[in-house]
């Protein structure tokens, strides 16, 4: 079975990871990923310390397999890294800037580093401060993305720059065939966000994910019009009707006006909160309102998500899958027997 040194530093069976989504990679996905021999990374997002604790506490309860928690940066994090290590989660992983300064703490406290970058500038620098793993993210990638490079072009440049640092692929991949092309480029793993979107483990709102079952691979946007509450923050989301209509306004996202109308209502850490239009949380389960209306991420790999499949089936697949390509279909390609 599919098997990288990168399962070997996270302690798990197979080198596929679920992204931690917002609002969506709750306790469920995280260990139900992490169950089946992946990795989950939790999505800390807007959570207080106290929350994301309990959060913690609900996953280690669903699995006793190894799985991260993945901080943002952009907000302040100092607690969070303290009641993550407290907790004793296997990894901490970070995005949308610069990890050094809990580098040191989190090595100390036995667990491991990730990074989620979108250049090869910012890979090695983190490298350089002591990142443990490098996940590169594509510009086809759901979500908020950090470049402006496509996975293709980026994975070996990273995996160049940064090796022997393992480096896991994140963007556009939603089967083995993605999985496969990612090893061939370097990677030591593939991080899968859309595909895992779907499940019936994910917290995303029940409209949000017949929305990414309906979508082609032409029905994503790149742009900043969500950007209330998290400025300058490029994200891909679903071409509803909603961003055509706003699109050509795509300033007033940034403007975080208190007049802006409401399309409904969501619980962050446990509180209700009202969203305005713009605002970036994307509908879970608890969000009510106009769906349409809100943030619905989604990545150019949307079009290969027609079915809403149980997570551990989805790895299963990956894996099983990505096995065969690799014995079968590029072994007849040499002419020789890999195994």
């Amino acid at each position: 079975m599919l098997h990288t040194k990168l399962c070997e530093i996270l302690g798990v069976e197979f080198p596929i990871l679920v992204a931690p989504m917002g609002f969506v990679t709750g306790p469920e996905l995280t260990a139900a990923v992490s169950n089946a021999g992946g990795f989950g990374l939790l999505a800390a997002g807007l959570n207080p310390p106290a929350i994301l604790r309990q959060e913690i506490q609900r996953t280690k309860q669903l699995t006793h397999k190894p799985f991260g928690v993945s901080l943002i940066l952009e907000f302040p994090q100092e607690e969070s890294v303290k009641v993550c290590l407290e907790e004793g989660v296997s990894a901490v992983g970070f995005y949308w800037g610069d990890p050094s300064g809990f580098i040191e703490q989190i090595h100390q406290a036995g667990a491991i580093v990730i990074h989620q970058i979108g250049s090869v500038e910012a890979a090695r620098k983190s490298v350089q401060a002591g990142t443990d793993v490098i996940i590169a993210q594509g510009f086809e990638a759901g979500g908020h993305v950090a470049g402006r490079v496509a996975l293709t072009s980026l994975l070996p440049l990273v995996v160049d720059a940064v090796a022997p640092v393992p480096v896991v692929a994140a963007g556009g991949i939603a089967d083995a065939r993605g999985v496969v092309a990612a090893l061939a480029l370097g990677a030591e793993g593939a991080v899968l966000g859309t595909r895992f979107l779907a499940t019936p483990e994910s917290a995303a709102h029940p409209h949000y994910k017949q929305q990414v079952l309906a979508a082609s691979e032409e029905d994503t946007t790149y742009t900043t019009l969500f950007s209330a509450g998290w400025p300058n923050a490029p994200h891909r989301v679903l071409t509803t009707a909603f961003v055509r209509e706003w699109l050509p306004q795509e300033w007033r996202g940034h403007q975080t006006r208190p007049d802006e109308p409401l399309v409904g209502a969501t619980k962050i850490g446990g509180q209700p909160v009202p969203l305005q239009r713009f605002m970036g949380p994307p509908p879970s389960v608890e969000a009510s309102g106009d769906i349409d209306s809100m943030a619905l991420y989604a990545g150019q790999s949307v079009g290969m998500v027609n079915e809403l499949k149980p997570a551990a089936q989805i790895v299963q697949e990956l894996v099983e899958g990505a096995t065969n390509l690799i014995k079968n279909r590029l072994n007849r390609l040499v002419g020789t027997n890999l195994g």
